[in-house]
């Protein structure tokens, strides 16, 4: 999801914050804890019409309401939210967005195809011509007093949708009484034209989207809207609770039915309500949350529209060419925390519980004694490639209509810092005899597959669940008919540290029933980074140490760990880097566990049975985005150069802090630093949001490298590093 939190990560890390904690020395043993949760029949079932509909919610819903409605007193937040690939794909001569699977693109600030880029940032969408290295047009999307609030792109030929995530942060205490959240905003541009060509503004929270082809299918999660009646200031919460209930056992359906808003120019704005049959559901599920996935042909446009609707929640979503994945925890407590989605930063001396925030997913693995023989072949992984499928755009004349009408929700963050990500779930802290023990959600995923491989709406497949949670969407993995899934259980924070480890479930895809699995892994620890290259997969797990496991996954009803390697620090990212060779992005720390600075490692994996690193490079005192959102990352084979956005924050004094992209030089066994690019300082201005010089996105285009922030845009020479132009970013 691109909702982040990449701002409080990226504090976190600077101030070196660190846990301390103990990691198991010897082999891995599997608690009985990590007994494997049963595969239970979770298969969605249409509702036959509202009545049957308003039933189920309303009955579900009672059961999962409390003293302060469908949350405790916290603060609520909106989310916003490297392929595998064939060897022998041609190389284009760009690069192309980071993304998980080939042939499905992510959402991102940012988006080439080879001739022109086209980005989003400080309320206003440019295409640039790569030649000339000139803007070419530019439409302002939002009002400059919301220039702040960040957006994504997905573009198709000459049509962009521009993602907003709207939403609103809730005050402690004020949640019995919200109002319906702001809902996120997507608005389909004309590129040729540079014109807008309507809206769609759906009430709920935007979770991710992914595009195939010219097919978006954007997932929004939405709560119902009931407002609870005001109770007495000496009201006990048992008093509450039933009066609460009572509400929703008096709402109507419209309080659960998803809706959204179309907004076509020239056209009055309608309002649409999905029908009770477009929603389905599982045997069980809280009525606490709606999950729906709208389908729009970037080629038909808006009204291409079909939505579908499932009684769940979901949090993360994962993509192939043919298939659509959204998983989710049905009792985590909701509404959601804003936590950290980066590593924690330990810290020396810290108490034995774990109290740093959960990454974006708080998953971990662990080691199996005994070594199976290395794959008869070893895994070919290659960088991200795209080939071009648009052709050049006719060039855009400049526009920019000032006077438009505000399309944000009313400001709810800073403007400064990286792009949001996915909001963690609150976790539970552990249960020490206490009465209320037994009402603390359990630790499962469960997991929707849909057939996206036609057109229109998505074609419910089947439903599954695992034990654990899910670090990211690069936990999960859709290879030769079954769905590997990696995730930690018992390490949330304020958990017993020592019952946390992590395993790997194959399930097979057509029916999510599991197949076989590897647990006990990573006893004390949790997962850090995950990354499947056809039938291997590789998990990093960090507490002190940082072992990075090799799994032998061709037969999937026997998957085995093959190899161990254990380092200091962790990666938090992993991204192919050619035959055999794999590249780490993510702190140095001591062996006490305490955070040291960015690392860039790179891994020999040719022997599943001995991975080794074979280089590292480490700055001091910095951290980089690229740890929580690979789309920060470039890697271009062709040069062996990986660019990293980087923080450096060079000790207490703030003074020397820099921001910049640091180019480093990947030889077959080596990592050497070829130079950093910075962009130009912003001069202080009276106006009331100021954008940093963080470098956030790096992309090449011919010899050219091109670097993105908040503030401009920067063309370098990709050999020397020379300055070859400077685009600055109006407000």
């Amino acid at each position: 999801m691109r909702t982040s939190i990449g701002t409080a990560a990226a504090v976190a890390l600077a101030c070196g914050l660190a846990v301390t904690a103990c990691t198991s020395g010897g082999g891995p043993v599997k608690p009985a804890a990590d007994e494997p949760v049963a595969l239970g029949n979770i298969k969605l079932v249409a509702y036959t019409g509202c009545d049957d509909m308003l039933d189920g919610l309303r009955e579900a819903a009672a059961k999962n309401v409390g003293p302060w409605g469908f949350g405790g007193n916290m603060i609520f937040y909106a989310a916003d939210g490297a392929a595998r690939m064939d060897a022998k794909a041609v190389a284009p001569s760009y690069s192309t967005t980071n993304v998980h699977e080939a042939g499905v693109d992510e959402p991102d600030m940012v988006k080439t195809d080879g001739r022109r880029i086209i980005s989003y940032a400080g309320g206003v969408l440019r295409v640039i011509d790569a030649a000339s290295k000139k803007v070419t047009g530019t439409l302002r999307l939002v009002p400059k007093e919301q220039a702040w609030a960040p957006g994504d792109l997905l573009v198709h030929g000459d049509r962009a949708l521009v993602m907003f995530s709207g939403g609103e942060a809730i005050p402690v205490g004020a949640v019995a009484k919200r109002p319906a959240t702001a809902g996120p905003k997507y608005t389909l541009v004309d590129l040729k034209e540079l014109k807008v060509l309507g809206s769609i503004t759906p009430q709920g929270m935007h979770v991710d989207a992914r595009m195939v082809g010219s097919t978006v299918r954007l997932v929004v999660r939405s709560q119902p809207t009931i407002t609870f009646a005001e109770g007495r200031p000496d009201e006990k919460e048992d008093e509450r609770t039933r009066r609460n209930q009572n509400d929703v056992r008096n709402a109507p359906i419209e309080a659960w039915l998803p809706t959204y808003e179309v907004d076509t120019p020239g056209e009055a704005t309608r309002t649409e309500k999905l029908k009770c049959e477009a929603i389905s559901h599982p045997a069980e599920y809280t009525g606490t949350s709606m999950l729906t996935v709208h389908t729009i042909d970037l080629e038909a446009g808006l009204t291409s529209d079909d939505p579908i609707a499932v009684a769940a929640d979901g949090d993360t979503v994962y993509a192939t060419p043919t298939s659509l994945y959204v998983t989710s925890n049905p009792r985590w407590w909701f509404p959601r925390m804003m936590i950290d989605d980066t590593p924690p930063a330990p810290v020396e001396n810290a108490p034995s519980g774990d109290v740093s925030p959960a990454p974006a997913t708080t998953p971990s693995a662990a080691a199996v004694p005994g070594a199976a023989a290395a794959p008869e072949t070893a895994p070919t992984a290659v960088a991200p490639r795209d080939p071009a499928t648009t052709t050049p755009a006719e060039k855009i004349e400049p526009s920019n209509d000032p006077s438009m009408p505000s399309l944000l929700p009313e400001p709810t963050a800073s403007p400064s810092g990286p792009a949001p990500t996915t909001p963690v779930p609150a976790s539970p802290t552990e249960p020490t005899g206490s009465p209320t023990a037994e009402a603390a959600p359990p630790e499962q995923t469960e997991i929707h597959r849909f057939d996206i491989g036609g057109a229109g709406a998505p074609r419910y497949v089947a439903s599954g669940v695992v034990p654990g949670r899910l670090l990211n969407q690069y936990s999960l993995s859709d290879f030769q008919g079954n769905l590997r899934v990696a995730t930690t259980s018992d390490a949330a924070p304020g958990a017993n540290p020592s019952r946390g480890s992590s395993g790997v479930y194959v399930l097979k895809a057509d029916t999510l029933a599991k197949v076989g699995e590897v647990t006990g892994l990573g006893k004390g620890e949790r997962i850090y980074s995950v990354r499947f290259i056809g039938p291997v997969g590789y998990v990093v797990t960090f507490r002190q140490v940082d072992p990075l496991y090799t799994l032998d996954l061709r037969d999937p009803a026997n998957p085995k760990v093959t190899g161990e390697l254990k380092i200091t620090g962790y990666s938090a990212y992993l991204h192919p880097a050619g035959e055999g060779r794999l590249l780490g992005i993510g702190q140095e720390a001591s062996e006490q566990g305490r955070t040291l600075g960015m690392q860039v490692s790179l891994f020999d994996v040719s022997d599943p049975a001995k991975p080794a690193r074979l280089a590292q490079f480490h700055q001091k005192d910095s951290g980089s985005e690229a740890e929580w959102d690979p789309h920060a990352f470039l890697y271009w084979p062709e040069s062996g150069l990986a660019v990293v956005p980087v923080n450096s924050w060079g000790g207490p004094d703030p003074s020397t802090a820099q921001m910049a992209a640091m180019v480093l030089k990947v030889g077959d066994g080596s990592i050497t630093r070829a130079g950093l690019v910075t962009h130009p300082k912003q001069a202080r201005t009276d106006e009331p949001i100021q954008f940093d010089t963080a470098i956030r996105r790096c992309l090449i285009i011919g010899d050219t490298l091109w670097t993105v922030s908040d503030t401009g845009m920067k063309a370098s020479s990709a050999t020397t590093l020379a300055g070859e132009g400077w685009i600055p970013f109006e407000v």
